[in-house]
């Protein structure tokens, strides 16, 4: 029923675009767009039990802004996530999985200094890039060159003082769906609340975070019985400054109030570094500490991952990235190279992977799907 509506939708806006001309002649304080994303790849895996993998997705959206003679304005946004891939073994195994579902749906309603959004949308902060304690509502990967990530339902509210402070109040609710640091569900009789202050320093901003869930602690430790509802709160602070070069912390600390094993508590911790050279070339280095304990900054068995990336632009239609992680309690590294070509209308990547066979990358757990062991991607994307 919701994927009906949602279609409906869709083909509602795609109508009213063609008559959004005519619209905006007379109502100029309305505008109606419509647009989209189509990307389609094929991906050979080595060491996958399906090798090939061939896959499109199609990502269509709508807005519509009511724009106010002052300063004041109302906007949506609703997009959907079109997705089906092929995976197969030649000549004797195949897997098929085609699935439709919205990828964002709200509204909004926004001044000079406030922002008020409300529906499934994208939250994310901080101040790393490759190795991030602070991906607590998305999921985005450094290596996707889509950038795509999962929504969440709720409600967000944004102010913006005049020194370029700005302060962050959220309500979420609905999401059952493990996101990158999750340790248990999130249980969908509690909703999810939280804030941020951001402040502006000398040569550079620094924030505070504060998250609360309930979570379902189920399933996630055998040897403490399982707990429908154990309250968890995460606290977050950032910091980044422009030095010459850039220079970035961010940290994580998130404590369950039940005893849960090594799951009770856990620190992230993140220190980082870019710069980018006359050349043209871009790089980044970051180094991530992770533990999980039953008492909290106990750190008995951390765990650390360190991150770099290059990108050089080989012409004014061609990059290069390289982006490598690397695992040292495994002394295992994963390595993957993008090049990247505009043409005209159409992107083209031609992407090439080199992981262990066991993906243990932290954030990117899916990946491992496609991603674990050596491969190669090309991906053609046309955005219209």
């Amino acid at each position: 029923m919701k994927n009906a509506l949602f279609l409906t939708f869709i083909f509602t806006g795609l109508y009213l675009n063609s008559r959004a001309q005519d619209t905006i002649l007379y109502v100029v304080k309305h505008q109606l767009n419509f647009s989209g994303q189509l990307s389609g790849w094929g991906l050979n895996n080595t060491d996958n039990h399906l090798p090939i993998n061939l896959g499109a997705r199609y990502i269509p959206t709508i807005n519509y802004a009511i724009k106010q003679p002052s300063t004041r304005q109302f906007d949506f946004e609703i997009s959907g996530n079109g997705f089906g891939t092929l995976g197969f073994h030649p000549f004797d195994q195949s897997h098929t999985d085609v699935t439709l579902s919205a990828y964002r749906a709200w509204a909004r309603y926004s001044t000079k200094h406030l922002e008020l959004r409300a529906g499934l949308q994208k939250i994310n902060f901080g101040s790393a890039t490759l190795l991030r304690p602070l991906m607590w509502f998305d999921q985005l990967d450094p290596r996707d060159p889509l950038q795509l990530t999962n929504g969440v339902w709720g409600v967000l509210g944004r102010y913006y003082f005049m020194n370029n402070a700005n302060l962050w109040l959220w309500t979420l609710f609905g999401n059952q769906k493990l996101r990158p640091w999750d340790s248990g569900k999130t249980n969908p009789s509690y909703p999810e609340y939280g804030g941020r202050i951001q402040l502006p320093i000398p040569k550079g901003e620094t924030a505070i975070t504060y998250h609360h869930r309930v979570t379902d602690s189920r399933g996630l430790n055998e040897v403490f019985p399982g707990n429908p509802a154990v309250a968890e709160n995460r606290i977050g602070i950032d910091g980044k400054w422009d030095l010459g070069v850039g220079l970035w912390f961010e940290g994580t600390f998130i404590n369950k109030t039940k005893e849960t094993g090594t799951f009770t508590n856990s620190e992230f911790l993140n220190i980082g570094s870019d710069n980018t050279f006359e050349n043209g070339l871009n790089l980044v280095f970051e180094q991530l500490l992770v533990a999980y304990d039953q008492n909290a900054f106990a750190f008995s068995r951390p765990t650390t991952f360190s991150g770099l990336s290059l990108s050089y632009p080989l012409s004014l239609i061609d990059n290069l990235n390289v982006i490598s992680f690397y695992d040292w309690n495994t002394n295992s590294s994963y390595n993957f190279l993008n090049l990247k070509r505009q043409f005209n209308i159409i992107t083209l990547y031609i992407m090439a992977f080199w992981n262990p066979r066991n993906y243990q990358l932290p954030q990117q757990l899916n990946s491992g799907n496609y991603y674990s062991g050596k491969g190669i991607q090309l991906m053609l994307v046309f955005n219209h």
